[in-house]
């Protein structure tokens, strides 16, 4: 791994283009497997051991931590994952959790275990779920109450809350929903090379809705920058249906024609073949994914007539252990 160093950054002062393990373009992965790890008969026989003793013992899935759930040698093989997700190039997928063979309990005790090997597990809503469901509700995305992962509509490239987001795979769709990432850092260098006006507007606060969900002694919104540099790299804050939301609010400034065009040309990028990562899950993926080094989109699908088939992913939010990075209390929810 190409570790993250200052001297990596080129470009000028006040916009510095960063050269590291986070510029990935998504072409030059598509032929590579680094960045897939498929569980070996023996890790999947840790995790089966682990699943059965806890799900015979009745255990209640959210009391479940790293101790008890026991990965003798996986657990090496995560914590590596974690460092390039946190440090590296921002993202890991492994493949071969048996969800065929486990009950959707033992799919979720697998998940919620693994992930606790991750970070902690982080609310979702304000409801206080932490272990989501990511399915096709026949919603129309159109509603403002309606959240994208309840429909099978596209969903723009965003970030979430939380140091990490990832999905398990219990059931892919019919065709289509392709899980789409693209570099925060690389977004950023080419704003800096093709429209450096663009990027010196994104480093600016922009206003995002607080969905409702206010803390105590706060206001409905909060300010912040789409981008920020961290160690010589980019952080990315970016949902713009939590910015376009806010605008309705009290107290929120109207945006400027320069802010909506620095976000309709990040938008461009964004949607680049020569810049994002495709791929298509298969049932027993995980997914994870830095919410501050990469933005994350999915293609619409087409789900089956059986409701017993439908697309279906559970989805977890994890803050860093070591809360490494202090944008990890960011309080912004995205789609």
């Amino acid at each position: 791994m190409h570790a993250l160093k200052e001297t990596d950054v080129v470009g000028s002062e006040d916009l510095p283009i960063f050269e590291n393990a986070q510029s990935w373009r998504g072409p030059e992965l598509v032929h590579r497997n680094d960045w897939i790890h498929e569980f070996s008969a023996d890790e999947i026989s840790e995790i089966d051991a682990a699943v059965s003793h806890l799900d015979a013992k009745g255990v209640d899935i959210l009391t479940i931590d790293r101790s008890m759930f026991s990965l003798p040698s996986l657990s090496a093989v995560l914590t590596s994952a974690k460092h390039e997700i946190l440090h590296g190039r921002g993202f890991q997928l492994f493949r071969g959790v048996p969800v065929e063979r486990y009950t959707p309990r033992q799919s979720a005790i697998a998940y919620w275990g693994l992930g606790q090997h991750l970070g902690e597990a982080l609310s979702q809503n304000g409801k206080g779920h932490v272990l989501g469901h990511v399915a096709n509700l026949g919603l129309n995305y159109a509603d403002p109450e309606v959240r994208g992962y309840q429909t099978n509509a596209r969903l723009p490239y965003h970030s979430d809350l939380a140091d990490m987001v990832g999905l398990l795979c219990l059931r892919a769709s019919k065709s289509g929903g392709l899980s789409s990432i693209v570099s925060s850092t690389t977004l950023w260098n080419e704003m800096v090379r093709r429209r450096p006006d663009h990027a010196r507007t994104l480093l600016e606060p922009f206003y995002y809705t607080r969905w409702g969900e206010i803390p105590e002694g706060k206001l409905a919104f909060e300010a912040i920058p789409v981008f920020a540099p961290w160690h010589g790299s980019m952080i990315a804050n970016y949902v713009r249906s939590a910015i376009l939301k806010a605008q309705s609010l009290p107290g929120v400034p109207p945006l400027t024609l320069r802010q909506v065009e620095a976000m309709d040309f990040l938008d461009s990028l964004c949607v680049d073949p020569e810049l994002h990562l495709d791929m298509a899950f298969k049932p027993g993926d995980v997914q994870l994914l830095s919410n501050h080094f990469i933005l994350h989109s999915r293609t619409a699908y087409e789900d089956w007539a059986e409701v017993e088939k439908r697309r279906h992913l559970l989805r977890l939010w994890l803050v860093a252990s070591d809360n490494y990075l202090e944008w990890s209390t960011t309080t912004i929810v995205s789609g």
